[in-house]
């Protein structure tokens, strides 16, 4: 490509997860948002069907989150995480305390969901040294698994692309196999009715390397990035089992299907099963500010309180932890939630989604569906030759006529706003159908 192929403003930004030379010269450049919508710079409006990158779980430009932002700003614009703390992060820790699992109590924040993974991670091998169980270094994680783009979130993953250019990664990490078995559970309603055996795939691996060497498990209750892919019926409670016989931890990976997506603030909550830790980042400040968090049982972060006062227990943290712009963003958006009901709402809204998603059966390449609260995935078969490309063409017949979609490989990953209406919902349906008609 020349300069001559697009605006050479456009040069310098090397776009993360994009096709950087395709948008180049034909770029799709968001100027405005405020509750369903975006605006082009060129003023076309765009239904947001993807909750921007499933984190807008409020809708855009609330009024109480840009607030409390613009109040921050003008009263303290940072503080040191370290040795000092501010009060808007011991008040947000509290209120979110509140929503989590009984017993997860206690939490550590971050700044991204690639970043709570990490932090997870290294509380899970710290937990067992500092308890006496040292020879517990091995992490599992799952293939298909998506836990951020850093080395350890990368190595627990299990999404080739995400892995295969960056060397040996962490040593020490295995992964059970991935759930998603279309031949038994194509087209399924909600969650699919077979595959709770495939936890025994933990057994194995505890065989294989021995209980005593493993630290964690991590996995995601809904895998997002992979294509959502639904937990099998009795799979996550069968997991959790399972890490119980042998002294695992496990960690729910809670970036995407936490503040509400699943039709409670945790899909924990929704599942009826307590993780030992969960991370999480994207729908705790509404993606307005930069932010993540992992939520530990109380008992664990009780082990690492030893030792003299004065001495720091976890050698672990970042500069923005609990960034005070971050902390005011998350007091709005948690009121916003609670003054509509919004951590609840995705359990209203699952039965109409469900029913416009599945009306898209039949449709051409259309070979499986997928969803659960207002999470849905559309999986077309492969075009020959060229993976990826027939989602990618719909994706872009779809922001040409008005929504906003995500990709990830041939699957359309649907994750709206919380607030979205049956009209909308019917809106975003349609104009994946009249997309997904005509490509070949």
């Amino acid at each position: 490509m020349t300069t001559a192929d697009h605006d050479p403003r456009l040069d310098a930004y090397w776009m993360p997860f994009t096709a950087n030379r395709q948008f180049k010269q034909a770029p799709r450049m968001l100027a405005r948002a405020e509750g369903m919508h975006y605006w082009t710079d060129d003023g076309r409006q765009i239904l947001d069907g993807v909750a921007g990158l499933w984190c807008v779980n409020a809708g855009h430009a609330r009024p109480k989150i840009v607030q409390a932002i613009q109040q921050q700003a003008g009263e303290m614009d940072y503080a040191p995480p370290f040795q000092m703390g501010h009060p808007k992060a011991f008040e947000l820790a509290d209120e979110l305390a509140k929503l989590t699992p009984a017993g997860l109590n206690r939490v550590f924040f971050t700044n991204s969901g690639s970043e709570s993974v990490e932090t997870a991670l290294k509380m899970a091998l710290a937990y067992h040294r500092v308890r006496g169980e040292g020879s517990r270094t091995r992490l599992i994680g799952r293939e298909r698994g998506y836990h951020g783009v850093n080395f350890g979130g990368i190595s627990v993953g299990g999404i080739v692309t995400n892995r295969k250019m960056f060397g040996t990664l962490l040593s020490g990490v295995d992964h059970l196999r991935h759930t998603h078995d279309p031949a038994r559970n194509a087209f399924s309603v909600g969650q699919p009715a077979h595959g709770a055996d495939l936890a025994d795939d933990l057994e194995r691996l505890v065989a294989l390397h021995d209980a005593s060497t493993i630290a964690a498990v991590i996995v995601e209750p809904i895998a997002g990035s992979t294509g959502v892919l639904i937990p099998p019926q009795g799979y996550l409670q069968r997991l959790r089992k399972i890490c119980d016989q042998h002294g695992i931890l496990l960690i729910f990976d809670e970036v995407i299907t936490g503040f509400g997506r699943t039709g409670q603030p945790f899909a924990s909550q929704t599942f009826g099963v307590v993780p030992d830790m969960i991370t999480a980042a994207k729908g705790i400040t509404n993606g307005s500010v930069p932010m993540g968090a992992v939520f530990v049982q109380q008992a664990i972060h009780d082990t690492f309180m030893n030792g003299p006062a004065h001495l720091i227990e976890f050698f672990h943290g970042y500069t923005y932890s609990a960034h005070p712009l971050a902390c005011a963003a998350g007091l709005g958006t948690l009121a916003t939630y609670a003054d509509e009901g919004l951590l609840t709402r995705a359990s209203t809204m699952a039965d109409t989604f469900a029913t416009a998603l599945h009306g898209l059966r039949g449709l051409p390449h259309v070979v499986d569906i997928r969803n659960f609260g207002l999470v849905g995935g559309i999986e077309l078969a492969p075009r020959p030759g060229e993976p990826g490309k027939r989602a990618f063409d719909v994706f872009l017949d779809c922001f040409a006529h008005g929504v906003m979609i995500r990709t990830t490989g041939d699957t359309i990953a649907l994750s709206p706003p919380l607030i979205i209406s049956g009209e909308q919902i019917g809106q975003i349906v349609e104009t994946v159908a009249a997309a997904i008609r005509p490509v070949v």
